[in-house]
């Protein structure tokens, strides 16, 4: 893009600017509904498959463990499985194939938080582009217009400055979604692994 393109560019104005971080928000929206759902999902599985599997761990044949883990959706229940069905191979490789197991399944949960993590580092600078577009574009209509007064910039000034609180309005759940979603994938994490780490005892001891 060459020099007179950006001038055109610059003065567009920031209301496309606008419109843009809109659809992100829109976005944004459809990923916190759908992530508090996966998430909902998948912590009500693990206080399931605790309440059924760890007391059977103790006393009950490995075998009948396993149909009831795999009665209880969700990524907790496969991870057990996994680790089921190597028991006979040992506990190191139990071990180890639901560690790879546990990393698929913290990817699958982790899924899209990504975006909300951009959206909510990033939506404000968007913001904040725009409103600069808004002012370039204000101080170029007051030289065009001479006579129309500091009213024409005032006006032009307020409608950039929206950019900027788009922008915040944007980020701000992003951010708290982000933050809150990590948590509760730390949660589910470290719940998946007092599990494992109850059967890998159970196979020790055997």
């Amino acid at each position: 893009m060459n020099l007179e393109g950006l001038r055109r560019l610059a003065l567009t104005g920031g209301d496309w600017v606008i419109y843009l971080l809109l659809a992100c928000s829109v976005l944004a929206l459809a990923i916190i509904i759908e992530r508090a759902v996966v998430l909902m999902r998948e912590l009500k599985g693990l206080r399931s498959l605790r309440g059924c599997v760890e007391q059977r761990l103790g006393v009950d044949d490995l075998a009948e463990v396993a149909k009831e883990a795999a009665k209880v959706p969700g990524m907790a229940s496969r991870v057990l499985c996994v680790g089921l069905a190597h028991a006979k191979a040992g506990p190191a490789v139990a071990e180890e194939v639901m560690a790879a197991e546990s990393l698929a399944c913290r990817q699958d949960v982790e899924h899209r938080l990504l975006i909300l993590g951009t959206l909510g580092n990033n939506a404000p600078f968007v913001g904040l582009f725009g409103t600069v577009l808004g002012v370039i574009k204000a101080f170029h209509d007051l030289s065009a217009n001479a006579g129309a007064g500091p009213e024409a910039v005032m006006q032009g000034l307020s409608q950039a400055l929206l950019a900027t609180a788009v922008g915040l309005f944007v980020a701000i759940p992003c951010v708290v979604a982000y933050n809150f979603y990590q948590k509760r994938v730390k949660d589910l994490t470290a719940g998946m692994e007092s599990l494992n780490r109850l059967l890998l005892a159970r196979l020790k001891t055997r």
